[in-house]
């Protein structure tokens, strides 16, 4: 055993030795809820063994991607959630655009399985819906289109329990193309968007929806009107929205911070390059939020940028190997960040890579079974370690295949495996 790792043995030692009971407790704390502490130390303790004792190099760790089960049903634009119980969620999306065949139907991915199977159906179809996990379980699916000019201010809520959709409160405006943030109070940050059909002209309107009153109320509106626009919720509670789009294909460089405590937006920092590709930006164990690629005014991106939440400010970091548009992209457990598929001007990417945040460099890892571009988010960090990315768009039409991201950090699985159970 070598130094590094007898050191990592005495941090888990030291965290669990916290908790054992002194001689005279006052109250003994029952075996399940010290076990649960013993667990959440362990993992503590091996994050920090990760981070101070085995500092990344330049160089990508071991990645591949591998064949699970396919969908039920081939889907493009569909919403996916992570459930508490470890499975993911997926709803609604296009199965074939060419002839308007848009989805009602719902499935769940089952990691332990690797198969996809159906669940219930929600209430209507939906097409660039959002869906959020709420702190009570359940998955609230907020707006999208449903038909040729048709845009929905309807939402409804998946009960894990039952597989059953029900609806709740409308949102004050119809909307697609829009966010939603789940904020540290519990309650959903929905802003922006194109509410109209055709032509897209966004919107600055916000509102909040509770999942104690099942309703939705109007907040103070964002100082800019966006569609498709970045939403990353920092750590100090506030929500990052940036760049997107004018609805004319003109992507936006501004940028701006809501806060849950006034209900307001204010201007920050603005983004060296104006980038459009929702759902790819990238919170970092730093603090620091990764905007790597997107769509710019004229095309896909290789560049990538860093927004400090202390300096309010942009910086630019290491660019991608390869320029992407509509990619997907999820933090790994060891505080990297894979950015898979997506498309540029040599038509959809099977394509992928990792990007170091020590290094602050991109580096090629296995590619995708499948070339396929993305609108909504479609890659989902699985409670052991693995990213789920499913369905998209091919070039030729949606598909149902889906794959698996694995890397070599089996001890990052087993200890986020056990945090997950035992949370």
């Amino acid at each position: 055993m070598n130094s590094v790792t007898r050191y990592s043995f005495a941090m888990a030692a030291l965290a669990c030795s916290a908790l054992l009971p002194t001689a005279k407790p006052v109250n003994r704390p029952s075996k399940q809820n010290l076990l649960k502490k013993v667990l959440h130390s362990l993992f503590l303790s091996s994050l920090l063994f990760a981070l101070f004792l085995h500092p990344r190099t330049a160089n990508a760790q071991t990645g591949t991607f591998t064949a699970t089960g396919s969908m039920t049903t081939p889907r493009y634009q569909y919403a996916a959630a992570l459930l508490a119980n470890g499975q993911v969620l997926i709803a609604g999306g296009w199965s074939d655009p060419a002839i308007s065949v848009y989805l009602a139907s719902a499935e769940l991915y089952d990691p332990a399985t690797g198969t996809f199977s159906a669940t219930g159906s929600m209430t209507t179809v939906r097409v660039d819906p959002t869906a959020t996990l709420l702190p009570n379980g359940q998955v609230l699916v907020a707006g999208g289109n449903n038909c040729t000019g048709c845009v929905l201010a309807s939402a409804e809520l998946y009960d894990p329990a039952t597989g059953v959709f029900t609806a709740t409160g409308s949102m004050t405006t119809p909307r697609y193309n829009h966010t939603a943030t789940l904020l540290l109070n519990g309650q959903v940050l929905v802003a922006g968007g194109c509410p109209n059909p055709g032509p897209c002209e966004p919107v600055a309107s916000a509102e909040l929806y509770n999942p104690s009153t099942g309703i939705f109320s109007a907040t103070s509106s964002m100082t800019t009107a966006r569609s498709l626009p970045y939403a990353t919720l920092l750590p100090n509670g506030r929500v990052l929205i940036a760049g997107g789009t004018n609805g004319l294909s003109t992507a936006l460089t501004s940028a701006e911070l809501y806060s849950p405590a006034t209900g307001t937006f204010s201007t920050t920092g603005s983004l060296i390059t104006a980038r459009s590709s929702q759902g790819t930006a990238e919170l970092l164990l730093t603090g620091k939020v990764l905007f790597p690629g997107g769509c710019g005014s004229s095309g896909a991106l290789a560049s990538a940028e860093l927004y400090n939440p202390a300096t309010g400010a942009f910086s630019a970091t290491g660019s991608l190997t390869t320029p992407r548009c509509y990619h997907t992209a999820a933090l790994l457990l060891n505080g990297e960040v894979l950015v898979a598929g997506g498309g540029n001007n040599s038509g959809e990417l099977a394509s992928a890579e990792i990007y170091n945040p020590a290094a602050g460099t991109f580096s090629a890892t296995g590619s995708m079974t499948t070339a396929v571009a993305f609108v909504r988010p479609a890659a989902t960090l699985l409670p052991n370690g693995e990213v789920l990315v499913a369905g998209g768009d091919s070039g030729s039409g949606p598909v149902a295949n889906a794959g698996l991201y694995m890397t070599d950090s089996r001890v990052w699985r087993a200890a986020f495996g056990l945090f997950w159970q035992f949370r």
